[in-house]
C-alpha cells in the first residue's frame, strides 16, 4: 500500500485503472463463458449483438470497475493517513510544551519522514519553519488552518474522476437503450411483421435496449453508495489529522520571552 503511495497520486492511479480494466476484462470473459442463463448474458453483456464484444454493455463494465479502482485508492489513502497518525511524531503528554528550541530539534526526525506519500508530517514540517521564521503561534495557527482547507478542496478535486464516472455510466445506458430502440426500429421496417418469429425478435430488441439502462443505473447506484461511504470516512480521517495536530502541537506552542 505505501509503495503504491511513493509513486505520485497521477501514477499510482494509472496503475490501478489498468489493473482493473484488466479484471473488467475478464470478468467479462467469465461472464460470456460461464454456464448462466443467456438471457442473463444478453442483459449484463448484450452478446448476441452483431459487434460483440465492442458494445455498451462492456464498456459500461469498464467504466464500473476504473470507478471500483478509484475508490480504492481514496481507501488506500485514508488508511494511510491512519497511518501517519500511529508513528506518534508528536509529543502526546498532557504537560509537554513546544518553544522554538523543541521544534528546532524536532525538525530533523519530521524531514525523514517527508515523502511523496506523507501528509502529516509535511504539515509538520511547514508548521515547524514557519514557527521558526515568524516566532508567531498565531501566524502558525493561520497557515494551519490554510493546510486544512487547501486539503479539503484537494480531496473535493481528487474525487472529480469518480463523480465522473458515476454520470457517464447512467448515459451510457441511456445511448444503449437508444441505440437498441434505433435497431429494433430497423428491424420493424425491414422484416414482415406477419412472420411468427417477428414479434418475438423485435420485443427481444426492445428488452435489451430497456436493460442496457437497468444495469447502467444500477452500476451507479452501487458507485454511488460506496462514493459516499468512502468520501465520509476520508472526511473523518483528515478530521483526526486536523485533531492530532491541533492538539499536539498548536496548543503546545509556547514562546519563551526571556
Amino acid at each position: 500500500m505505501i509503495n503504491l503511495l511513493k509513486m505520485g497520486s497521477i501514477v499510482a492511479r494509472l496503475i490501478i485503472a489498468i489493473l482493473m480494466i484488466l479484471l473488467a476484462i475478464m470478468t467479462i470473459y467469465f461472464l460470456s463463458s460461464s454456464s448462466i442463463d443467456e438471457s442473463i448474458k444478453i442483459k449484463l453483456l448484450d452478446i448476441k449483438n452483431d459487434s460483440y464484444p465492442f458494445t455498451i454493455q462492456n464498456i459500461m463494465w469498464i467504466f464500473f470497475y476504473i470507478g471500483i479502482g478509484e475508490l480504492l485508492y481514496r481507501l488506500i489513502v485514508s488508511k494511510h493517513i491512519h497511518y501517519e497518525i500511529s508513528l506518534k511524531l508528536l509529543p502526546e503528554s498532557e504537560e509537554s510544551m513546544l518553544t522554538t528550541s523543541d521544534t528546532r530539534n524536532m525538525y530533523p526526525k519530521i524531514k525523514n519522514y517527508t515523502k511523496k506519500e506523507s501528509l502529516l508530517p509535511l504539515f509538520i514540517k511547514k508548521l515547524i519553519a514557519h514557527f521558526q521564521s515568524t516566532k508567531s503561534i498565531a501566524q502558525t495557527q493561520e497557515l494551519f488552518n490554510s493546510l486544512i482547507d487547501i486539503r479539503y478542496s484537494e480531496m473535493n478535486t481528487d474525487y472529480s474522476m469518480i463523480r465522473y464516472i458515476t454520470w457517464i455510466i447512467p448515459t451510457l445506458g441511456f445511448i444503449g437503450t437508444v441505440v437498441g430502440i434505433s435497431q429494433a426500429l430497423s428491424y420493424a421496417a425491414a422484416n414482415d411483421p406477419t412472420s411468427k418469429t417477428f414479434l418475438a425478435n423485435l420485443t427481444g430488441k426492445l428488452g435489451v435496449a430497456f436493460d442496457t439502462t437497468l444495469v447502467a443505473l444500477l452500476m451507479s447506484a452501487f458507485l454511488v453508495f460506496f462514493l459516499h461511504i468512502i468520501e465520509s470516512y476520508e472526511e473523518k480521517t483528515l478530521g483526526k489529522l486536523e485533531e492530532y495536530i491541533l492538539d499536539n502541537f498548536i496548543t503546545r506552542l509556547y514562546i519563551n520571552h526571556k
